[in-house]
């Protein structure tokens, strides 16, 4: 027998939902270690290089601090970051084009072509995933994942934050 909640919702089908995001977040750290590796990056390293191109993607600089606070690493940890990356021609650190006292980190066509090399397989193979759902569906899916990842950033606040 099924349990349900209150409202007549399945509990069984809410649990899988659950079960399955989780497989999504095991499966993508699985595919960011592998395909990685393959190409001589580290996670955090691929993290920052994708944090660098999305922020350069909406016209935002990203400077060394909010990259730091972005990656959860200290600020000798994000100087180090930031001279392996820089000496792998992924990044380069300039002055600020609005405040020149600011040093930025801007996004390479190295890194973004390990962006692409790494990440598009995984897209492509989305993108199939997705061509089977209609317009109502993909909003639906969109919302959810919105307000999910939303769900996820409240659950690692501290207790009473």
């Amino acid at each position: 027998m099924t349990a349900h909640s209150p409202d007549g919702t399945d509990d069984a089908a809410r649990a899988a939902v659950l079960r399955g995001l989780q497989r999504v977040v095991q499966e993508t750290d699985r595919y960011v270690d592998e395909v990685g590796a393959r190409h001589g990056s580290a996670r955090t390293d691929l993290e920052a290089v994708a944090a660098v191109v999305e922020a350069d993607r909406r016209g935002e600089e990203h400077s060394p601090g909010t990259l730091s606070r972005h990656l959860g690493l200290s600020s000798p940890a994000t100087t180090a970051l930031l001279d392996r990356l820089e000496r792998s021609g992924h990044v380069r650190r300039a002055r600020s084009g609005t405040d020149r006292r600011r040093v930025v980190v801007e996004v390479t066509d190295v890194a973004r072509d390990l962006g692409r090399d790494v990440f598009s397989p995984m897209a492509a193979e989305l993108r199939a995933v997705l061509a089977r759902y209609d317009g109502e569906d993909l909003a639906l899916l969109g919302r959810f994942l919105d307000e999910a990842a939303d769900a996820v950033a409240r659950g690692r606040r501290p207790p009473g934050a």
